[in-house]
């Protein structure tokens, strides 16, 4: 099977779909909505912060926000995809019901805890997560002996790893930054889009749009996932400078490369397929800000953003809506709510990393008008899916 997860347009409308609740009925559905409601909610929380009525949380400020876009959002996403699509690499069952809810919660009381004074159970909660999604995703794996994708349970192993180091530096037993550890998590996190990316976006692309040919070159692709983990160890080892510059420039080259392959031009008429190519363009532009930024030229900021903003969150609002979609037995189709969707979350990513490029001087403009695009983005995905992610298939299928 090539591709990360399977996608197949519905069959045609029988009877009226059955009633009932089945948000834990798979992965994708309580972790995209719970996500999609995190991300939303991020701005009144950063509000609440700086106005005082957080003052005995654990984190706070710019450590709060980096801990939580990695270890809370985009690991909630990334959970229930693998999830999902392990279901499908192993025709095994993965979480559901009240395993799959416990999970849920677990995430959720993690998120809770971080905003209290109890450091070490917010700790234990943040690192317990990746851990039991790793056990969780591990078992079906081994029992279908689906190696080469052994190694996503290894990659959230090394995200509870990153957790831990970052809870131990803020609880004082460590002395290592807890910067360095949320850069690596960064980076993995990054590994796993450029293997997901390189899965679906061709698939997508040459299944959605007629006429594509959106290619894979095995060349490009060694080198593009090798850059990105040679840049995992280089932050891990603490480098910075020239060394760093290096393995960015080449990995900027290789993944544009990669995305040029996949012949973005032919999909602007397709939503549901543009905005995995507009998001994936981040990613040489995150890298190409890494080369500048290791020189001096421009603040680390902007890569960040680039990636969190631009790259991951353009791709989790794509995919959570087209495997939202597949997966409940709808339309492979979006409708202007998701165009929207997508155009908020593009415009906040333009506004966080483009407005502070040409005008330093408008940066925290830039910040809030970037904040309440993704918020906005994301609030009209979670009203707009919490029907569909709560209610059962429309075809009446399991899942």
């Amino acid at each position: 099977m090539t591709g990360v997860i399977h996608l197949e347009e519905p069959a045609r409308r029988g009877p009226a779909p059955p009633a009932g609740f089945a948000l834990f009925a798979l992965g994708f559905r309580p972790f995209y909505l719970l996500a999609a409601v995190f991300a939303a909610l991020s701005v009144p929380l950063w509000a609440l912060q700086f106005s005082g009525w957080l003052g005995h949380a654990y984190l706070a400020g710019p450590v709060w926000h980096a801990h939580e876009m990695l270890f809370g959002f985009a690991l909630a996403v990334i959970v229930g995809f693998l999830f999902t699509a392990g279901r499908n690499w192993t025709n095994q069952p993965t979480p559901t019901g009240w395993p799959l809810a416990a999970l849920a919660g677990l995430w959720l009381v993690a998120r809770v805890l971080l905003l209290t004074p109890f450091g070490l159970a917010a700790a234990l909660a943040n690192v317990a997560f990746p851990l039991a999604a790793a056990v969780a995703l591990a078992r079906p794996l081994i029992r279908a002996g689906s190696r080469r994708n052994y190694f996503f349970v290894g990659l959230l192993v090394l995200m509870g790893a990153a957790a831990a180091v970052v809870h131990a530096a803020e609880l004082g037993w460590l002395t290592w930054p807890a910067g360095v550890a949320i850069g690596v998590g960064l980076d993995v996190v990054l590994f796993i889009v450029a293997v997901m990316a390189g899965r679906v976006v061709p698939m997508f692309t040459n299944n959605g749009v007629p006429g594509a040919a959106a290619a894979r070159h095995p060349h490009v692709e060694r080198l593009a996932l090798g850059s990105v983990l040679a840049l995992l160890g280089a932050d891990a080892f603490g480098l910075t400078g020239g060394p760093v510059a290096v393995l960015a420039l080449v990995g900027m080259a290789a993944h544009a490369a990669r995305w040029w392959l996949w012949q973005p031009w032919r999909t602007r008429r397709v939503p549901l397929v543009w905005v995995l190519h507009l998001a994936y363009a981040w990613v040489p532009v995150h890298l190409a800000l890494r080369v500048t930024a290791s020189l001096g030229w421009t603040l680390p900021a902007l890569a960040t953003h680039a990636l969190t903003v631009g790259a991951i969150g353009g791709l989790v609002i794509g995919m959570m809506t087209r495997t939202a979609r597949g997966h409940t037995g709808r339309p492979l189709k979006a409708d202007r709510w998701e165009v929207a969707c997508y155009g908020l979350v593009a415009l906040a990513a333009v506004a966080r990393v483009g407005l502070p490029l040409v005008a330093p001087a408008q940066t925290v403009h830039a910040a809030l008008a970037s904040a309440l695009l993704w918020s906005a983005g994301f609030g009209v995905y979670a009203v707009r899916y919490w029907p569909v992610l709560s209610r059962p298939r429309v075809d009446g299928r399991p899942g």
